[in-house]
């Protein structure tokens, strides 16, 4: 099962990463910084997280404060805008990702708290998803490690 650890692999915060853009063949990310651009969250690059600061990266929980970057899609993604959002992400979930490199974590559910709110842009049928589950990250660990 993807989500068990074994007794030879078992899960620590210093083997559970981020999987940019959820894509597994990317290089994974170990309590990243988010800088230039920052760190994508989805693979149409809509959501990025920015100059975040972790305050917990464990085996079960990461939680760090900063930027959400969001395209609002209006009136399509490649038009915008993007907003930058003051937030608390919390990842969780941790998956079991298996490759030639050896046995790793990647965070597979994201939850925000928006200290200053959201713009209005962003409120009601637009509101980011939350908490976001990584459907597509789940699937390719649990074949991973088949």
């Amino acid at each position: 099962m993807a989500s068990s650890p074994s007794a030879s692999t078992a899960q620590t915060g210093t083997n559970t990463f981020l999987a940019p853009g959820q894509d597994l063949s990317a290089t994974p990310l170990h309590e990243p910084a988010c800088t230039g651009y920052g760190c994508a969250l989805s693979g149409d690059s809509t959501a990025f997280l920015y100059k975040i600061t972790w305050t917990t990266w464990s085996a079960t929980q990461a939680v760090g404060s900063g930027i959400y970057k969001l395209d609002a899609c209006n009136p399509d993604c490649a038009a915008g805008p993007v907003y930058a959002v003051a937030t608390v992400v919390t990842l969780s979930q941790p998956v079991k990702v298996c490759s030639s490199s050896g046995t790793h974590w990647v965070w597979s559910r994201a939850s925000f708290t928006f200290p200053d709110g959201l713009p209005k842009a962003l409120q009601g049928q637009n509101a980011p998803t939350n908490p976001w589950t990584f459907a597509d990250v789940i699937s390719a660990a649990q074949q991973s490690c088949a």
